[in-house]
């Protein structure tokens, strides 16, 4: 299966620039005025601005959210090594008493 083109972003917005062009051309050449022809342009220009915004922010945003989930979490909330469950059944020793011989540990029948 080949892999998806590596910046879509780019061939969607040449081909609406080519729309762009085309659409007012073909408007002409069947007849339409220059005026209407023109504010088509003009349109089909905006739209096609606003999805290249739109599309470069879903990108950015895509990116970010990807560099997040490789990245390790520092901070203030990490949740990670000994006792990271909080309000849990035993404290950070206790866990390592059941699986020790003779330490029945934290547990019902024990």
């Amino acid at each position: 299966m080949p892999s998806p083109a590596p910046n879509s972003t780019n061939d969607v917005v040449r081909w609406a620039a080519f729309s762009c062009v085309l659409v007012p051309v073909v408007l002409l050449w069947c007849g339409g005025s220059l005026a209407g022809a023109g504010g088509t342009a003009l349109g089909l220009a905006a739209v096609t601005a606003v999805c290249r915004m739109l599309l470069r922010r879903s990108e950015h945003g895509a990116a970010r959210l990807l560099a997040e989930e490789h990245a390790p979490h520092h901070g203030r909330h990490q949740r990670s090594g000994a006792g990271m469950h909080r309000g849990g059944r035993y404290s950070v020793g206790e866990a390592d008493a059941a699986d020790r011989p003779g330490h029945e540990g934290n547990t019902p029948a024990g």
